[in-house]
């Protein structure tokens, strides 16, 4: 592995006096995916809110490029490159869907934003719709596409494609594809794991905190699927 661009270790973090992540590791090199896998409640959307910097770390360590960020608060997260599309409330829903797409977007970023909704058809007949009308699984595209537009060095996806429809998970995958091929990486929480068998360069699985098992390139389904199986 090339050096990281982003590593996390010995993560402990919760709620309360509740722990649900209990000393949690991994990394992901420039144009690298990393995917986090589990069952559903096993603490991988509170990792991802760890990482971005949501919920505080009570041990452990977060680094993007060498640089200590554990103790910085999301909007220094994001100022310092990492763009993050939640599982839950992913778009504003007061907004229209054009207005989504640049509320946090690069002043010159005007050109990419076409390009990307042009890529997502939904986007462009629903431009001035607005956006909590939008199904759950259009909602998951507009998070995406708004996260791409960012174009920061890390990219943090939950449940990308929860409710989307087939074509449109093709879509993101090849964004995700050309992306990386920029040197962009990514961590991405996911219950589909043929995207995972067609994106993954690492991989971890999560259960009741712990990571039970990891491996780099494709995972094997074999492998690994007696941990992501209710």
């Amino acid at each position: 592995m090339s050096a990281p661009r982003f590593e996390f270790a010995g993560l402990v973090a919760g709620y309360g006096g509740t722990m649900i992540l209990r000393g949690i590791a991994g990394a992901v090199a420039p144009g690298e995916v990393l995917f986090v896998l589990g069952r559903n409640g096993v603490g991988k959307s509170t990792l991802m809110k760890a990482l971005m910097g949501f919920l505080p770390c009570r041990e452990g360590a977060v680094r993007l490029d060498g640089r200590e960020i554990t103790a910085l608060a999301p909007p220094e997260r994001r100022r310092a490159g990492i763009t993050y599309c939640p599982q839950e409330r992913a778009v504003f829903d007061e907004l229209s869907v054009a207005d989504n797409l640049f509320l946090m977007a690069p002043r010159d970023a005007a050109a990419r934003a076409e390009r990307l909704a042009e890529r997502f058809p939904i986007l462009g007949r629903r431009r001035e719709q607005r956006a909590g009308t939008l199904s759950g699984g259009e909602k998951k595209i507009l998070s995406f596409v708004r996260g791409a537009i960012e174009d920061h060095g890390l990219v943090l996806l939950d449940e990308p494609t929860e409710g989307v429809q087939a074509e449109n998970i093709e879509r993101m995958e090849a964004v995700v594809r050309e992306q990386c091929a920029a040197g962009t990486a990514f961590v991405v929480v996911e219950q589909n794991l043929a995207m995972a068998e067609r994106l993954a360069d690492r991989w971890l699985v999560m259960d009741k905190g712990h990571v039970v098992a990891e491996g780099t390139g494709r995972p094997e389904r074999a492998a690994i699927i007696g941990h992501i199986q209710v």
